[in-house]
């Protein structure tokens, strides 16, 4: 597995660097999320944590334990199965999946703390 960082999508120059969640290109100043990417036709491409490309319908497991927040609360453990994903655009926040976390009822994760079960 290579920690070298893709290339810019605007320009193609390979200088970027990380900047808090975000990957930036010092050549043309363009920002992007290294988990929301654009495909060769101008869709959308959302990425788990550990980059593979997931899509509606898509069963994932969670990556880290996850304090929940609200009435509840309680925690969401590491290896928790999720079926049925839906890949939103409008989350609250950089939440881009729409799903049901058994015990937990409907929530808005992030790509980021889920893994696509293969």
């Amino acid at each position: 597995m290579s920690d070298a960082l893709p290339a810019c999508p605007e320009c193609g120059e390979d200088y970027t660097y990380e900047s808090g969640a975000l990957l930036v290109c010092p050549m043309c100043a363009h920002e992007w999320s290294p988990a929301e990417e654009e495909s060769a036709d101008g869709t959308r491409v959302v990425k788990d944590s550990v980059g593979n490309v997931l899509e509606d319908g898509d069963t994932v497991t969670i990556a880290k334990d996850l304090k929940v927040k609200g009435a509840g609360g309680g925690v969401i453990k590491v290896g928790t199965k999720i079926r049925g994903i839906r890949l939103i655009t409008d989350g609250v926040g950089d939440h881009d999946i729409d799903a049901k976390v058994p015990g937990f009822g409907p929530m808005q994760l992030k790509s980021s703390v889920v893994k696509k079960v293969l």
